[in-house]
Formats: structure tokens, sequence, C-alpha cells
């Protein structure tokens, strides 16, 4: 579709304590949603456009403030028995650190549910190696880990938020070692810091090689003990659930449904935090977790919310080339096996399959430039030499010490009959993490009331064009803290009566389809999804085009329309759900976000990069965000299940 500049002055309100500033500047209409480009001090503002739609003639919510409802409360057993409405004041999609860490504290306000989409520990946040960076040497400072990030955000970082976050950072830190987190430690007693790329200085707390399933233990051991948290497990949250009063969007709760006993939940809450991890699964190959398949960014884009920086995909430069090792997996992973940054700091060096070292070739920094320098030269090398993979080579350093620092990375290349104290590791880069994602303002709030973001879906502007090693702990720490208060007063100000569950539509099982028909949806669809990561891999990878791009976002579009009709075709209704049909509606939502906002950004920075556009452009320093745009003839992956709700006055 041609971009076009959208005519008139639109506003899109936020609240009072969104972003600060006057407004945005040179909107673009891309794919019918609009693509404004915006300052750092425009997104720090109240600010938009208004809304496309109206919508009348619905039920009504009934909204009173400063009367606290009271959630139903219910066990935990009889809730996965029973698919009838539930009932809490904060509802949180997504159980990894931001989620956990977020629930524990609202739950000193009143109850809370978590619904996780798999097991409770299947979350990006348990797939975390390298550590929690944090200013804790006294030789190290905040303006320094400031100055890192904004480096390795290619400077479109908001410099407010990276100081907020760098400064609160060590508290955080300390409030998971109060919970029971256990870190490494040297020899002196204190915590042992190690460096990772695009860090001045020692300043990643870890333990071993897998920080992430430490703190993942320890917040589920305080969630299991606390007696307002419960949790819901294998429970898919499909949409959220929204309302219109005048130009706000206004959340209540989420359905979901049960992937165990196929049956459709509705949760009703004053509060929503989306912590629902990032979409690395638009690609083939990526280190995330099956779980990551867009869900909140998808959901959130359908309710209304801002989404910004969606070009802004993060390759892991370091993942575990299968086929390189002596022993290759009996069956293909789900998920990348992980090699961390950490190897690079502590002085692992990269080689190609002629064993020569091409990092400094690249940057100055070699080995500890940040990961979109490091993606893009390997990424160069194989292309140049039509190699598979590289070799990352740690086994110079005193094997003991190896194997202190990477026990899990060196026992699963030993499963497969490679010693990383004596030979290099393959690598490849793979998909990791979405740097953008849902707009959120300094304490993880969004444009539509009542619904908060931290974590990976969040687009926090933290991170820039690219994030810096072991930063994303760290902020979803930070976030799920700051969410707290602002959540606590909207649930205490804020009332919903017992009868809101019924003013929607509530989705439905496709088991009127019949087995044989379910299973043939089902067979089409994980094809049409793969064919979609070979789309976004093939032209919108590591290197980019205009062409490849336009491409892209033509063959995504004719496959989303081919794949909507074969569903409708076969008895499919709009309001039917189902894992692997609504997996795959969120990842066309996802890849199309990403690929608009490539289209939009011209200029290469961080982990954008085109051979169109190779240079930074001063002029492009500005994030790319894509405002709500009317979902009425849109496909099945941009509209909600149900109509938004107008609120009676």
């Amino acid at each position: 579709m041609m971009t076009s500049i959208a005519p008139g002055n639109s506003k899109l309100h936020f609240g009072e304590t969104f972003y600060r500033g006057q407004g945005c500047k040179q909107p673009y209409w891309v794919s019918s949603v609009a693509v404004p480009r915006c300052t750092q001090k425009d997104l720090s503002s109240s600010y938009g456009v208004s809304k496309a739609f109206w919508i009348n003639g619905l039920q009504n919510l009934h909204l009173h403030t400063n009367q606290k409802w009271k959630p139903r409360r219910t066990s935990i057993s009889s809730s996965l028995r029973d698919g009838s409405a539930k009932y809490f004041d904060f509802a949180v999609i997504g159980s990894g650190v931001a989620g956990l860490r977020y629930a524990l504290e609202v739950a000193r306000h009143g109850t809370v549910s978590v619904i996780t989409k798999a097991e409770p520990h299947e979350s990006n946040t348990n797939y975390a190696q390298g550590g929690v960076s944090a200013v804790l040497c006294p030789s190290d400072s905040v303006e320094s880990h400031m100055h890192d990030t904004i480096v390795a955000g290619a400077y479109l970082c908001d410099e407010e938020i990276v100081k907020v976050v760098c400064t609160e950072g060590p508290d955080r830190i300390r409030e998971l070692i109060a919970m029971g987190a256990s870190f490494d430690h040297g020899e002196d007693g204190n915590l042992h810091l190690a460096r990772e790329g695009g860090h001045s200085h020692h300043r990643i707390v870890h333990a071993a090689d897998m920080t992430g399933r430490e703190i993942e233990r320890a917040l589920l051991e305080a969630v299991d003990k606390d007696p307002n948290i419960f949790m819901f497990e294998h429970h898919f949250a499909v949409d959220l659930l929204t309302s219109q009063d005048g130009s706000d969007t206004i959340c209540y709760g989420v359905d979901t449904f049960n992937t165990a006993t196929q049956e459709v939940v509705r949760f009703i809450s004053t509060v929503i935090l989306l912590a629902s991890g990032g979409a690395g699964h638009i690609y083939p190959t990526t280190t995330n977790p099956p779980v990551a398949t867009g869900d909140g960014i998808a959901m959130a884009h359908r309710a209304q919310a801002v989404i910004s920086n969606m070009e802004f995909v993060q390759f892991h430069p370091t993942a575990l080339a299968d086929e390189g090792l002596p022993i290759r997996p009996t069956n293909a992973r789900e998920n990348a096996f992980l090699i961390t940054e950490a190897v690079r700091g502590d002085g692992g060096i990269l080689y190609n399959l002629g064993m020569e070292r091409f990092m400094p070739f690249y940057d100055d920094r070699a080995e500890l430039a940040p990961r979109d320098v490091v993606a893009r030269s390997i990424d160069d090398q194989l292309k140049k030499r039509i190699d598979r993979y590289v070799l990352l080579d740690i086994s110079h350093k005193p094997r003991q010490k190896v194997l202190a620092h990477f026990p899990n990375i060196a026992a699963e290349c030993l499963r497969h009959g490679l010693d990383i104290t004596k030979q290099p590791i393959p690598v490849v880069p793979a998909a990791h993490y979405m740097c953008g994602g849902v707009r959120a303002g300094l304490q993880g709030e969004t444009n539509v009331r009542g619904l908060y973001v931290a974590g990976e879906v969040a687009c926090t502007g933290l991170h820039g064009a690219n994030r810096l090693a072991s930063n994303s702990l760290l902020e979803a720490l930070v976030f799920a803290r700051r969410a707290v208060q602002p959540s606590v007063d909207h649930m205490k100000s804020s009332n919903i009566d017992h009868s809101a569950s019924d003013a929607w539509p509530k989705p439905v099982m496709p088991i009127a389809l019949g087995s044989a028909v379910l299973n043939n949806i089902i067979y089409r669809t994980r094809e049409v999804r793969k064919e979609l990561q070979s789309i976004m891999w093939k032209y919108v990878g590591i290197v980019r085009s205009t062409t490849r791009l336009k491409t892209a976002e033509k063959k995504i579009g004719e496959l989303e329309l081919e794949w909507e009709s074969f569903l409708f075709q076969n008895g499919w209704e709009p309001t039917m759900v189902g894992l692997e049909a609504c997996e795959m509606r969120n990842l066309f939502c996802c890849a199309k976000l990403v690929v608009s906002s490539a289209l939009a950004r011209q200029e290469s920075r961080g982990l954008h990069y085109t051979v169109d556009f190779p240079f930074v452009v001063e002029s492009e320093r500005l994030p790319t965000v894509i405002f709500p745009g009317s979902p009425v003839n849109g496909t099945w992956s941009s509209r909600q299940l149900h109509r938004p709700q107008v609120c009676s006055t």
C-alpha cells in the first residue's frame, strides 16, 4: 500500500500520567495504521489522533469512581473446573520476572490472578542466561551505565527513562536477594560482577549461566506462599475486554481459554498488567520459548494501544548452531539454545571456519561490541564465505573457570560431543528480543485506561534501537515496581458491577466443527506458520532493503488472506478460538507491525539496517509510533473477537 501523509490535525488523548510535551509531527499512514515519527520530547507528552470510528447501540458497562469493587474469590481447583467469569482486583498476563514481581507487590492491596499460557516457569525469564546489569561496584557509576545504554541504543533511547532504570536498578537487585535469589559471589565475598558486550564496566549480577532460572525460582516460591495470588496455568489470553468512553479506551479484563480443559474463562479486573513477553517466533530460529508468539503486543494493538519501535528486532549473535556439533540433536529444537553474551565478556573470541578472527575488522571493540554490530558482522561473514555458522572459542581460558561460569552451556555442548574447554562452539545469530512493543510511560501506563505493561511486551524507550546486554531483566524489574502505585490508585478509584461480564459476547471453542476438520485446520495452520517465518527470515532479517520489505508486506498479506479464507471455508467463525489459530493470528499481527515500522524508517540505526539507507540520519533519530487505526475492515488478526462496548453516561 502506498504511504501518504494523513490529512488533518488528529489527536489521541492520553491519561494525565502519560507523556509530557507538545505533540507529534510528520504522521504517515502505513497499511491502515498511522506511523508518526515523533521527537523524544514529543513522546513524553499527551498527544494523538481522534478515534477513527464510533460504535453505538451495544450493551452498557457501569463505571463508578471512588468506589472499590470486591472480587469474587475462587480457589485454584474450582477455577480450573469452572468456565465462569473470575473477578480479581488485578489481572497479570504472563509469569516471567515482570509479571511475578508486580503480582507480589499489588497482592498487598487486593487479589491477583496470574494468567500464564503454559507452565508458570515457561517464560523468556527462565531462558535468560547472562544476568542483570546494575551499578553495584564503587568504580562504576549510574552515568557510565547510562552512557553504555544510550550508545548501544544508537542514541534513540529516552534519556529520562534510561536515568530512572539505571538509578533504580541496584535497589531492585537487593530486593531480589532479600527474597531469596542466590547470585554468584567472588572470593572476597562480594557479588561476582561479569562484563558483557557494550558494557564499559563489570556490572552483570548472575547465577552462573542460569540467572533467569534462579530469579524465576525465587519469585515463584514467593508467589506460591502468597494467599492473595492465584495462578491460572495453561490459560491462553485471547483478547482484552475494552469499552469506549468518548475518545478513551478502557480495559476491564481479558478473555482466555484453558488449553487443558478447552473451556473459555473470562477475567474481569479494573487493572490489567501485560507481561507476556516478546514475539521471537515470527522467525524460524529464535532463542525464545515456544510461548513467545507476540500475544500481548497483538492483543494490545487490537485494543487500540499505541505500539512503538517494532522494526528493532534483536538477533542474538550467538545461538548454538546444531549443525556444527559433533553429535547433532535427534529432533529439531523448538527454540535455539542461547550462548550467553558473557562468554564473549569473559574473553571468548569469534572465528570464521577458516579460523580467522574477524571482529576487529568490523569494530574497534571487537567481540565486546554491542549485539547489533556483532550479529551483522557474523551475517556478513556467513554470506561472504557461504558458511552456515561461525566459531566462538573460550578454550584458551582456565578449564575450571569456564566450567564454573558456564556450567549449563558446557553440559549442553558435552551432550552433543563438544567440550567447550577444548573446542570452539559453533554459533549463528537467532531472533532474540523485541526492542519495540506497547508504548509505555514512566509508570508502565499505556494510552488504554487500566492497562499497564512491563517486560519485553513493553516499549519504554530504554533500549532505543538496540538493547544493551542484560538490560532486559533490569527493565522488567524496574517497571514492574513502578507500575504498582498507579495500578493500586486506579483499582481503588474504580468499580465494575458483576454484570460487566455479560457486556461482551464470549468466544467459543470450535468443537462443533468435528475432529477431522479441526485436524485439517491445525495441519494447515502449522504449514502457514512456517511459511510466515520463512518470509520474515528471508525478507525482514538482519540486513534489509526496501524492495525486500515491500515483498514481505505483499507476501504476508496474501498468505494471511489465503489462511483466513481456508479457515472460514472450513466453518471457522470469527469468534472461535483455538491454540494454533490464535497464535497464528498474533504472529500475523506482529509480523505486519514489524514490516510497517521497518518501511517507515529510512535510515540504518541499531538493529534496523537497510542497504537502501545505509547511514544514520540525524533527522530520523525519532521513535516509530503506530497509532490505532479502524479495525472494522481489517483482517481477523487485526480485530478483536468482540466489538468494544460504549460506556453509558
